[in-house]
């Protein structure tokens, strides 16, 4: 044996991918409790929508988490005239972070709602602070969706720590009014042109979930003015016009389409802990109106929220809904005004070559088998539908949180320790350079 040789053979040799992603994994359940301090941060700056005022200060604490990171920021601002209604729900900066990491590599988007619904009646913790009980992390948006953020920290932080190459440079898009906005953040975006590569969409569940698409919702703000006058002159002919009193006849007609609209059955495959077929949906979501008892109101706003199906006409069913409400109100002296405050499109079926390898890392993450897995869609909503129909070309994939006990959009959401863990893992392991690398499409371009 040559002298070179053996200096060859006794040489450390850098260790591969492979040898570094179990450390790595293990370092993300070492390093937990850094996630759930992240996740208490963020539930504390209120992004609730409407009005959705805290997208900018959620956006600085986003850059200072990633910045140790070494990623550079863009700030992007959605137009007022895009968004804002007058006497609509929304109001201040609609303030989109994007996170980018380039290096040259294909670019895979993260992408992650930042704002909630706003805080329900019938919280028994404080909803805008982070309350740990065991494993269970309780707070407004700990699993829908700012935990998804928390995971994705976590994972990031375990790969720069161990020096896990990455197959992507991850682009981590942070947006706004996905509860129910007029103009999305990531429509924006999409848009604009700002999207690369494919996207991991967090807005999804922690099940084994093949996405197969989702309803459209939209939502109209119904303004109904009468005429304010001394209570006590209610009760004389011409000195006013209750408008709450006024409406209860288009309510009432509200209530009788609503099981028409809900006879409607759609082809989207439901989910497997459904009763039978999705089916469109009409709700009287708000009713705000009155100022005391002493006065006749003068005004009503009822906000109407519809889900619709795929197959179905929006211009349609908004027509539906407008129509019987101009009639509840003809001839009664009543003013009406009718606002379009919020609307999310259809989302199609944006399975593509990335999935099985997504699927091979959820697995890898929560421990799921090949045939846990199922195609099936949902009547809940997404803001990707605006994305494919902007042109975007590439592969939405779909992970998250939620899971039918964690009281999404309720009095007491939460997540769990080890689901945030199991993300935090399948996020890595799909990023890795050496996970499953003969499933990684851009190698068999």
């Amino acid at each position: 044996m040559t002298g070179t040789e053996d200096t060859a053979m006794n040489t450390p040799q850098p260790a591969s991918s492979q040898q570094i992603l179990g450390p790595a994994m293990a370092a993300i359940e070492r390093d937990v409790e850094v996630a759930v301090d992240d996740l208490a941060r963020m539930i504390e700056v209120d992004t609730s929508f409407p009005p959705g005022l805290g997208y900018d200060a959620f956006a600085d604490l986003m850059a200072e988490l990633l910045s140790p990171l070494g990623f550079d920021f863009e700030r992007v601002v959605v137009p007022r005239d895009l968004w804002y209604v007058a006497g609509g729900p929304a109001s201040g900066e609609r303030t989109n972070l994007i996170a980018t990491r380039e290096t040259g590599k294909p670019v895979c988007g993260l992408y992650y709602h930042v704002d909630t619904v706003p805080v329900a009646p019938g919280w028994a913790r404080d909803p805008l602070k982070l309350t740990v009980e065991g494993d269970d992390l309780f707070g407004l948006g700990a699993a829908d969706m700012k935990g998804t953020i928390a995971a994705t920290l976590l994972a990031l932080r375990a790969a720069k720590k161990c020096g896990l190459p990455l197959y992507y440079d991850p682009m981590l898009l942070l947006c706004t009014d996905e509860e129910g906005g007029l103009y999305p953040g990531i429509r924006y975006l999409a848009e604009q042109g700002m999207l690369k590569g494919h996207i991991l969409n967090f807005n999804g569940s922690a099940a084994p979930r093949i996405w197969a698409g989702c309803f459209g919702v939209f939502h109209l703000q119904v303004t109904i003015r009468g005429h304010a006058v001394h209570a006590g002159e209610g009760n004389r002919t011409g000195a006013g016009i209750n408008a709450i009193e006024g409406a209860l006849p288009l309510l009432n007609a509200l209530m009788a389409l609503k099981p028409v609209v809900a006879s409607r059955a759609s082809a989207l495959t439901p989910p497997p802990h459904a009763s039978g077929p999705l089916r469109p949906q009409l709700s009287i979501s708000a009713v705000n109106g009155g100022t005391a008892g002493g006065q006749v109101p003068a005004e009503i706003k009822i906000l109407v929220s519809r889900r619709y199906a795929p197959e179905e006409s929006y211009e349609d069913a908004r027509a539906e809904i407008e129509s019987l409400i101009r009639d509840g109100v003809a001839g009664t002296g009543l003013g009406l005004e009718i606002d379009l405050v919020g609307h999310l499109i259809p989302t199609g079926d944006p399975e593509g070559p990335h999935w099985p390898r997504w699927q091979k890392a959820l697995s890898l993450g929560f421990g799921y088998k090949p045939e846990d897995f199922q195609k099936w869609g949902a009547a809940s909503c997404s803001d990707f539908g605006y994305v494919q129909r902007s042109g975007f070309g590439q592969e939405v994939l779909l992970g998250g949180l939620g899971r039918p006990e964690s009281c999404i959009h309720s009095p007491e959401e939460h997540t769990t320790r080890q689901d945030i863990i199991a993300l935090a893992k399948s996020i890595l392991a799909y990023l890795a350079a050496d996970f499953a690398a003969d499933a990684i499409p851009e190698n068999r371009a």
